[in-house]
Protein backbone atom coordinates (compact mmCIF):
# COMPACT_ATOMS: atom_id res chain seq x y z
CA UNK A 1 0.00 0.00 0.00
CA UNK A 2 1.46 3.19 -1.06
CA UNK A 3 1.27 6.16 1.77
CA UNK A 4 -0.82 8.69 1.11
CA UNK A 5 1.03 12.00 3.54
CA UNK A 6 -2.01 13.99 5.20
CA UNK A 7 -1.96 17.42 6.71
CA UNK A 8 0.76 19.29 6.90
CA UNK A 9 4.41 20.49 8.34
CA UNK A 10 2.11 23.06 11.28
CA UNK A 11 -0.70 20.36 12.25
CA UNK A 12 -0.61 18.39 14.98
CA UNK A 13 -1.72 14.99 15.18
CA UNK A 14 -3.12 14.02 19.02
CA UNK A 15 -4.16 10.04 19.89
CA UNK A 16 -5.47 9.55 23.66
CA UNK A 17 -6.43 6.18 24.14
CA UNK A 18 -7.43 3.82 27.50
CA UNK A 19 -9.86 2.13 28.99
CA UNK A 20 -13.34 3.20 29.58
CA UNK A 21 -13.29 6.07 32.14
CA UNK A 22 -9.67 6.52 31.90
CA UNK A 23 -10.64 10.51 31.07
CA UNK A 24 -9.80 10.79 27.57
CA UNK A 25 -12.85 12.44 26.63
CA UNK A 26 -12.36 15.22 29.41
CA UNK A 27 -9.05 15.19 28.36
CA UNK A 28 -9.53 15.77 25.16
CA UNK A 29 -12.45 18.36 25.66
CA UNK A 30 -9.77 20.18 27.65
CA UNK A 31 -7.89 20.68 24.77
CA UNK A 32 -10.15 21.91 22.49
CA UNK A 33 -11.03 24.32 24.62
CA UNK A 34 -7.61 25.26 26.00
CA UNK A 35 -6.63 25.36 22.04
CA UNK A 36 -10.22 27.18 20.54
CA UNK A 37 -11.34 26.94 17.14
CA UNK A 38 -9.29 24.62 14.32
CA UNK A 39 -8.96 21.49 16.49
CA UNK A 40 -11.00 18.69 15.56
CA UNK A 41 -11.93 16.18 18.26
CA UNK A 42 -12.53 12.87 16.07
CA UNK A 43 -13.95 10.69 18.97
CA UNK A 44 -14.25 6.96 18.81
CA UNK A 45 -17.61 6.81 20.66
CA UNK A 46 -19.12 8.89 18.33
CA UNK A 47 -18.29 7.79 15.08
CA UNK A 48 -18.95 3.87 16.46
CA UNK A 49 -21.40 3.55 18.95
CA UNK A 50 -23.51 7.00 17.49
CA UNK A 51 -22.74 7.26 13.74
CA UNK A 52 -22.10 3.78 12.63
CA UNK A 53 -23.85 2.29 15.67
CA UNK A 54 -21.78 -1.17 15.25
CA UNK A 55 -20.12 -3.50 18.23
CA UNK A 56 -15.96 -2.99 18.72
CA UNK A 57 -14.00 -5.56 16.75
CA UNK A 58 -11.54 -6.48 14.55
CA UNK A 59 -11.56 -5.29 11.39
CA UNK A 60 -15.24 -3.25 12.13
CA UNK A 61 -16.44 -0.01 9.43
CA UNK A 62 -14.95 2.32 12.35
CA UNK A 63 -12.14 1.86 12.25
CA UNK A 64 -12.18 3.47 8.48
CA UNK A 65 -14.03 6.18 9.27
CA UNK A 66 -11.71 7.36 12.69
CA UNK A 67 -9.06 7.16 9.83
CA UNK A 68 -10.98 9.28 7.16
CA UNK A 69 -12.07 11.55 9.70
CA UNK A 70 -8.77 12.48 11.17
CA UNK A 71 -7.30 12.48 7.55
CA UNK A 72 -10.05 14.62 6.29
CA UNK A 73 -9.51 17.31 9.37
CA UNK A 74 -5.91 17.31 8.65
CA UNK A 75 -5.94 17.80 5.18
CA UNK A 76 -8.32 20.63 6.03
CA UNK A 77 -6.02 22.33 8.00
CA UNK A 78 -6.98 21.46 11.34
CA UNK A 79 -5.20 19.89 14.67
CA UNK A 80 -6.74 16.60 15.44
CA UNK A 81 -7.05 14.75 18.62
CA UNK A 82 -8.55 10.90 18.09
CA UNK A 83 -9.37 9.46 21.45
CA UNK A 84 -11.26 6.25 22.22
CA UNK A 85 -10.32 2.76 24.05
CA UNK A 86 -8.49 1.99 20.38
CA UNK A 87 -7.34 -1.21 21.54
CA UNK A 88 -4.31 -2.26 19.86
CA UNK A 89 -5.01 -5.25 18.54
CA UNK A 90 -7.97 -3.53 16.60
CA UNK A 91 -6.57 -0.10 15.89
CA UNK A 92 -3.12 -0.24 15.87
CA UNK A 93 -2.40 -0.67 12.50
CA UNK A 94 -4.50 1.98 11.48
CA UNK A 95 -2.89 4.38 13.81
CA UNK A 96 0.45 3.26 12.54
CA UNK A 97 -0.42 3.94 9.08
CA UNK A 98 -1.99 7.48 10.42
CA UNK A 99 1.36 8.53 11.99
CA UNK A 100 3.58 7.47 9.70
CA UNK A 101 1.17 9.51 6.78
CA UNK A 102 0.95 12.66 8.69
CA UNK A 103 3.67 15.70 7.51
CA UNK A 104 3.28 17.24 11.06
CA UNK A 105 4.06 16.14 14.65
CA UNK A 106 2.22 13.46 15.78
CA UNK A 107 2.01 12.59 19.67
CA UNK A 108 0.02 9.59 21.64
CA UNK A 109 -1.07 9.28 24.82
CA UNK A 110 -2.18 6.44 26.84
CA UNK A 111 -4.25 7.22 30.60
CA UNK A 112 -2.79 4.23 32.38
CA UNK A 113 -6.25 4.36 35.16
CA UNK A 114 -6.11 1.02 37.87
CA UNK A 115 -10.00 -0.85 36.96
CA UNK A 116 -10.98 0.14 40.42
CA UNK A 117 -10.58 3.93 39.24
CA UNK A 118 -11.96 3.48 35.98
CA UNK A 119 -15.18 1.47 38.04
CA UNK A 120 -15.55 4.55 40.32
CA UNK A 121 -15.30 6.67 37.81
CA UNK A 122 -17.96 4.89 35.39
CA UNK A 123 -20.60 5.06 38.37
CA UNK A 124 -20.79 8.77 37.62
CA UNK A 125 -21.11 9.12 33.84
CA UNK A 126 -24.92 8.78 32.52
CA UNK A 127 -24.41 5.36 30.77
CA UNK A 128 -23.88 3.80 34.42
CA UNK A 129 -27.28 1.67 34.64
CA UNK A 130 -26.68 0.71 30.66
CA UNK A 131 -22.90 -0.87 31.38
CA UNK A 132 -22.54 -3.28 33.81
CA UNK A 133 -18.91 -3.87 35.93
CA UNK A 134 -18.95 -7.22 34.13
CA UNK A 135 -19.29 -5.80 31.08
CA UNK A 136 -16.50 -3.12 32.15
CA UNK A 137 -14.06 -5.51 33.50
CA UNK A 138 -14.77 -7.34 30.11
CA UNK A 139 -13.29 -4.34 28.24
CA UNK A 140 -10.85 -3.52 30.58
CA UNK A 141 -7.30 -3.80 29.06
CA UNK A 142 -4.16 -3.06 31.67
CA UNK A 143 -1.62 -1.07 29.85
CA UNK A 144 -2.84 -1.76 26.07
CA UNK A 145 0.15 0.42 24.88
CA UNK A 146 1.31 1.29 21.73
CA UNK A 147 4.96 2.98 21.69
CA UNK A 148 3.20 6.33 22.89
CA UNK A 149 3.32 8.11 26.76
CA UNK A 150 0.14 9.34 29.43
CA UNK A 151 -0.18 12.87 30.76
CA UNK A 152 -2.84 15.80 31.10
CA UNK A 153 -3.83 18.48 29.00
CA UNK A 154 -1.47 20.69 30.20
CA UNK A 155 1.30 18.71 29.31
CA UNK A 156 -0.23 17.49 26.00
CA UNK A 157 -0.67 21.15 25.10
CA UNK A 158 3.14 21.83 25.45
CA UNK A 159 4.42 18.68 24.38
CA UNK A 160 2.75 19.20 20.78
CA UNK A 161 3.54 22.44 20.70
CA UNK A 162 -0.30 23.60 20.36
CA UNK A 163 -0.04 25.76 23.71
CA UNK A 164 2.23 28.35 20.98
CA UNK A 165 -0.28 27.97 18.40
CA UNK A 166 -3.15 30.43 17.43
CA UNK A 167 -6.80 29.11 17.27
CA UNK A 168 -7.99 29.04 13.57
CA UNK A 169 -10.54 31.78 12.31
CA UNK A 170 -13.12 29.03 11.70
Amino acid sequence: MTAVRVGTEETRLVVLRGNSASGKSSVAAGLREKFGRGLALVGQDNLRRVVLRERDRPGAANIGLIDLTARYALDAGYHVVVEGLLYADHYGDMLARLRADHRGPTHGYYLDVPFDETLARHATKPIADEVTEAQLRDWYRPRDLLPDGHETVARIMSDTGLAQLPPLDR
